[in-house]
């Protein structure tokens, strides 16, 4: 090869180096700007779970969207899906094993395994048991023999640390798979024991898409707190704030037929959607109202939903 041959060469293969690394730059600076060119934002998709009953408690079912209204802040929300399904749910179930539980907990194991039994394939659950303080018994599992074997081995002892068990699970309940989430507390007494309060717990929940079902056993509930509010009202404030319910039963042996009903509800909840009107991301408690307009002769119907949320700060999203 001759010099000026090689010289040739040289030079074509350098403008072939330098075009490659032109493009190589060019597609590796395209690749890492796309997913900013090509992101949507959305206005914030509000899901609201609904149970309607009749003036006897009985779930109603079969009714259609155009039932339904709903409001933000007053402002009227156009739905924008409407859905019946039984979907799976993430359920927590806070188990009550203080001393006072003693003569109960065998009655109130049976209930909380009827509970279980109801439940879909698709559903999973993790058990919390409290005393002095709470504690995961069994991990997030679709195995319900699981959650019934460490039932059977729970032995009662201590005081009442409710309100530490409620804000821990809200805190475990992150883990589930499944959009809809939600709590069956179970207890027979007032806090005596928790480092949380309850305005802890509230101010928690509210942050949080659960509802919360209860189930405060026997008389206790209706002595009266340092707040001069009894615990029944304390309960119920938090299940009402989350679309939730909750039961005060005279006698334990009523406990299997209530869970039978907290189960239908949560298998028979209408589930609505809507886009707010209101684009401000301003992290503000918004508060939402449900009202439901049967078939004529159906009679008047009661509808159960979660109180609000709050709004994003400076980004959008499901709520």
């Amino acid at each position: 090869m001759t010099r000026k041959k090689a010289i040739i060469v040289v030079t074509a293969l350098l403008l072939t180096a330098a075009v490659s690394l032109v493009l190589y730059a060019q597609n590796a600076g395209t690749s890492q700007r796309a997913p900013s060119s090509t992101v949507k934002v959305d206005v914030d998709v509000v899901r609201v779970n609904a149970t309607v009953t009749d003036i006897q408690n009985r779930v109603i079912t079969g009714l259609d969207k155009e039932h339904f209204k709903v409001w933000e802040d007053k402002i009227a929300q156009s739905i924008e899906s409407f859905s019946t399904e039984d979907e799976p749910v993430s359920l927590g179930i806070v188990f009550d094993v203080s001393g006072s539980m003693k003569d109960k907990i065998s009655t109130a194991r049976d209930a909380a395994v009827t509970f279980l039994k109801t439940g879909n394939p698709e559903d999973e659950y993790f058990l919390e048991v409290f005393s002095n303080r709470p504690q995961v018994a069994e991990d997030f599992t679709s195995d319900i023999s699981k959650l019934q074997n460490k039932l059977v081995f729970q032995n009662t002892n201590g005081m009442t640390a409710m309100y530490d068990a409620v804000y821990l699970s809200l805190v475990k309940l992150k883990e589930g798979t499944n959009s809809k989430k939600a709590l069956l507390l179970i207890t027979d007494g007032e806090d005596n024991r928790s480092r949380y309060t309850f305005a802890n717990v509230r101010d928690y929940v509210k942050e949080q898409d659960v509802q919360v079902y209860a189930i405060g056993i026997v008389s206790d509930f209706n002595s009266q707190l340092g707040s001069g509010r009894t615990g029944r009202a304390l309960i119920e404030e938090l299940s009402d704030l989350t679309g939730g319910h909750a039961f005060f039963p005279d006698s334990v042996y009523d406990l299997e037929d209530i869970c039978t009903k907290i189960a239908v509800e949560l298998k028979n909840q209408y589930v609505l959607t809507y886009r707010s009107t209101n684009a401000v991301k301003d992290g503000k408690w918004r508060k939402i109202r449900v009202q439901v307009d049967g078939p004529k002769g159906v009679g008047r119907l009661n509808v159960r939903f979660k109180n609000g949320y709050y709004a994003p700060i400076g980004q959008t999203g499901a709520k």
